[in-house]
């Protein structure tokens, strides 16, 4: 627990982000929080991710969820007991009444006043249990430990309500017997230690925290823990319907700008190209055949894709460029990024030094990448350092279109579906599996005949995929 007040700031996820929308407070306003609790669940526009608090102490917001704030903005206090939070602009004063805060987090009522006072006992991992006066006279004449009890109260704390809910549900063995003259009490189970967030996800999942075992500090059972025993279900947006109005906040508010910036400021001209995929559609057959038994990720068509792109980076390194104020830049590590769509927009998780990895591996990272992002776990060091996009619309049946260039690249290559194509031997038509290839380049850096010679480049190695397996 803070001694003194300790500012929560929006972080700065990643050197694009300029702003962030608070999807969800995790905890009450006046809830007592650990260092390393989940406090707050952030929308950027490349990621949301739970925000964990860099201190303990007890919660104050400053704004309330749905929020679009700047990367760094104060959004929040975690204060000492009884202290009030620093007076700042535009923020609730120090006496706002109670209404005002349970209204601000979405909480109920303001307590009554029998409740007002509001004493804290610790629990076992020296977090403080907030509870009211009438809470702790039910819970000493029954002998019943307040931190075993589940608070419904604002703030999380343990109103009367609750202790008599925690007796009703203890079964008969847990009840001692009364002795002469005395009072019966209750040898409750001692609380798994976790924090408000852990027990809560722990409850929607159906998970008996007791079963868990804590990998934090003391045995503290932590989200990651939850997520080992019960995956997290996958995320679903509502479906857009006629009439409503999809605010460009978050994460489609900071795509929308940065597509729109990103078409201003470059010169940008895609090229089409047509290559032949029948070599890779066979390997990929006798692969599937060959590893059936083995523990080797059978790669995907936009796999072999991935590898080919980055290996024909190697030969032509204006692709893998930035332009900045004093020139074209040529990176040296070749780092691809490739689109994934997520609800609400899209993610590009990064493969660092692609060219270097065997096409088994990128196999199995860009499949565990995909699934961390459309499940909302992925983290944001996995999205930063792109030097070349791949995205593929050929799973939607588009045979062709003008991918947008991620700002800080200087080429995006676009991947259509796999179809029938006719080669013509002689006089004879030969039926083929083609698919188009759509690289948009950015003119200020690369010409038209250097961008078509790499589209050569990655046919040719799609020709004779053997090459793409090292």
């Amino acid at each position: 627990m803070t001694d003194v007040a300790v500012e929560v700031l929006l972080p700065k996820i990643g050197l694009t982000m300029q702003e962030g929308t608070i999807d969800a407070w995790l905890v009450p306003a006046g809830a007592a929080v650990a260092e390393g609790d989940a406090l707050l669940r952030l929308a950027t526009d490349k990621v949301d991710v739970d925000v964990e608090a860099e201190a303990g102490g007890l919660f104050h917001p400053l704004v309330p969820a749905g929020a679009t704030v700047p990367a760094g903005a104060v959004i929040g206090w975690l204060l000492a007991e009884g202290e009030q939070p620093p007076q700042a602009a535009g923020a609730p004063t120090p006496g706002a009444d109670a209404a005002a805060v349970a209204a601000l987090d979405g909480g109920g009522a303001v307590p009554d006043a029998d409740d007002a006072a509001v004493a804290t006992t610790r629990n076992g991992t020296g977090d403080r249990l907030p509870s009211s006066p009438n809470a702790r006279r039910v819970a000493a004449a029954a002998g019943v430990d307040l931190t075993a009890v589940r608070g419904t109260g604002p703030g999380g704390r343990v109103v009367s309500e609750d202790v008599n809910e925690f007796l009703a549900a203890l079964p008969g063995d847990l009840v001692a017997p009364v002795p002469a003259g005395g009072t019966a009490t209750t040898r409750p189970p001692m609380p798994t230690p976790s924090s408000p967030l852990v027990r809560k996800l722990a409850r929607e999942r159906g998970i008996d925290l007791a079963d868990v075992n804590g990998t934090g500090p003391g045995g503290r059972v932590r989200r990651s823990d939850l997520d080992a025993v019960a995956p997290p279900p996958r995320r679903r947006d509502a479906t857009p319907r006629p009439g409503d109005v999809l605010p460009l906040t978050g994460m489609r508010g900071t795509i929308a700008r940065r597509m729109h910036a990103s078409l201003q400021e470059m010169a940008q001209l895609t090229h089409g190209y047509e290559v032949r995929m029948d070599a890779v559609v066979s390997l990929r057959d006798r692969l599937k055949e060959e590893w059936a038994d083995s523990e080797l990720p059978v790669p995907s068509l936009n796999d072999f894709l991935l590898k080919a792109a980055a290996l024909a980076l190697r030969e032509h390194p204006l692709l893998n460029a930035t332009v900045r104020e004093d020139g074209v830049h040529l990176l040296d590590g070749i780092h691809l990024g490739f689109a994934v769509a997520v609800p609400g927009g899209l993610m590009v998780p990064v493969i660092e030094e692609a060219v270097a990895l065997p096409l088994p591996e990128i196999a199995r990272r860009s499949r565990a990448l995909a699934q961390a992002a459309r499940e909302g776990r992925i983290s944001p060091a996995q999205l930063e350092g792109a030097t070349f996009t791949v995205t593929s619309l050929g799973g939607y049946g588009v045979d062709f279109f003008t991918p947008v260039i991620n700002p800080g690249n200087v080429a995006i290559l676009g991947v259509g579906r796999l179809r029938d194509g006719v080669e013509w031997v002689d006089d004879r038509p030969l039926r083929t599996r083609v698919l188009t290839l759509s690289l948009t380049f950015d003119h200020r850096a690369v010409d038209g005949a250097p961008a078509a010679e790499y589209l050569r480049t990655v046919g040719e190695l799609l020709r004779k995929p053997l090459r793409l397996l090292v």
